[in-house]
């Protein structure tokens, strides 16, 4: 039987709102595992792609067969039971983004709509999967996600003159009204009441005419450059006024007059240091505006998109799906914890050594970062029943498996089969400065416990 570790030649797709040329850590991470590519230097490079998914799929480096045949060869790549239960596939889709400006203001179906969704329109729904993601960051990131705290978005229909004109004087006050005084209350029906007048609020501005919208824009942006620090009354506690007003002003120029520069006062501004994660269930509402991540989702390519984009956009699908669930960011962030099915040897434990599990609450996938920072250090992950993909970020070193060993360094890409176990090795030493790191790895995996989800 052949070793099931398997070097793998994963695509890139080109979109506009990519990182341009070298500066795309996509476009390097593919350089590295393509044989016939070479990077273009005025080309926006925008999602490695690590999986099955039938869009993009990954290949055998050595013989360019797509992991779906090597999978339909032998079921126990990834395991009798996740063979059976996703259909001979990889749970998982596996990505590197490289986000240069704003991609679209979207959410994904959950697995009913995304069925229904594909069957009505496969053409702008390609599956009828779910797609619940997990982001960590590369590099510095900054994005929109998933609704503000309530008193946030009020503070907003009182000191930006052009959202409340697109939201409307009867609307915004409805909304006041409503959530006055239970902003923060746990009670099932203040909660649902909460959610039906932001609902309302954020659907009447979605819909907003082309005309309303260009005047708004204009003012709105007039605003931000004139009002600096001042702008929205100096800003909730979350965001301070000059940060709104420089993000205004950088969205306008990606994206002149679009209704996502009204979008942004509903949503949470975000930023993510390097290693820093967040979950996003389906029906979450986001938009990523730059930085270098690593994404895990269930996999699938259904997006419902509505701003930020020359795509199809699907304002109705989306303002009714999404869960109007609102919540700081500090909720939707994720804290990883040590994973202890890694064994880290000596050299591997200087001082910034680590190993990190993020493990969301679904059982498609959890993802573990690994950064080995002495030469010879060693990390030995245990044998786990499902599959794993492994990509180098950083550094250079040796994986094996048995008595196979091979080369991995930065933008290198393994398929590891159930069972096996793993042994990665440094051929590096990180910088002597605080926080330098040196061999750095991503492992996305599945494992099922008693068939219904991750160990």
């Amino acid at each position: 039987m052949r070793n099931p570790l398997i070097r793998l030649e994963c695509g890139v797709n080109s979109y506009d709102w990519g990182k341009v040329g070298k500066e795309s850590a996509a476009a390097k991470f593919h350089a590295a595992n393509a044989s016939d590519f070479s990077i273009e230097e005025e080309k926006p490079y925008a999602e490695l792609w690590m999986g099955t998914h039938p869009s993009l799929p990954s290949k055998d480096k050595e013989t360019q067969r797509t992991l779906l045949d090597l999978f339909e060869e032998n079921q126990a790549l990834l395991s009798t039971d996740i063979a059976e239960r996703y259909e001979n596939k990889l749970p998982f889709l596996f990505k590197v983004l490289s986000i240069n400006k704003a991609l679209s203001i979207q959410a994904h179906p959950n697995k009913k709509l995304a069925e229904q969704l594909h069957a009505s329109d496969p053409k702008n729904y390609p599956d009828d999967n779910h797609k619940p993601e997990m982001t960590i960051a590369v590099t510095p990131f900054d994005g929109l996600c998933g609704f503000r705290p309530l008193a946030e978005i009020a503070h907003f229909l009182k000191t930006v003159p052009s959202l409340r004109k697109l939201v409307g004087e009867e609307e915004a006050k409805k909304f006041e009204d409503t959530i006055s005084g239970k902003e923060t209350s746990d009670k099932e029906e203040d909660m649902q009441e909460n959610k039906k007048a932001l609902q309302s609020a954020f659907t009447k501005l979605m819909n907003t005419d082309k005309d309303a919208l260009s005047s708004a824009s204009e003012e709105l942006v007039k605003a931000a450059e004139s009002e600096g620090d001042k702008f929205a009354d100096g800003g909730p506690p979350s965001n301070d006024g000059k940060e709104l007003a420089d993000l205004v002003i950088r969205l306008n120029s990606q994206f002149p007059g679009d209704i996502g520069l009204f979008v942004q006062f509903f949503l949470n501004y975000v930023k993510l240091d390097i290693g820093e994660a967040m979950f996003l269930k389906a029906d979450d509402i986001h938009a990523y505006l730059s930085g270098d991540i690593i994404e895990c989702m269930a996999s699938s390519d259904n997006v419902v998109r509505a701003g930020f984009t020359p795509k199809f956009k699907d304002v109705d699908n989306l303002t009714k799906m999404l869960t109007y669930s609102y919540a700081p960011i500090s909720e939707q962030k994720m804290e990883p914890r040590d994973y202890s099915q890694v064994r880290l040897n000596a050299p591997a434990y200087s001082s910034n050594s680590s190993n990190k599990l993020y493990n969301p609450p679904i059982p498609e996938f959890a993802v573990v970062r690994t950064a080995l920072n002495r030469v010879g250090g060693k990390a030995t992950f245990d044998p786990i029943d499902g599959p794993s993909i492994i990509l180098c970020t950083k550094g250079k070193g040796t994986i094996s498996v048995g008595p196979k060993e091979e080369e991995i360094k930065e933008g290198y890409v393994y398929f590891v089969g159930a069972t096996a176990e793993v042994v990665i090795k440094s051929d590096v030493d990180a910088e002597d400065e605080e926080g330098a790191e040196g061999l750095v790895t991503f492992k996305a995996f599945c494992e099922l416990e008693d068939g219904k989800g991750k160990l």
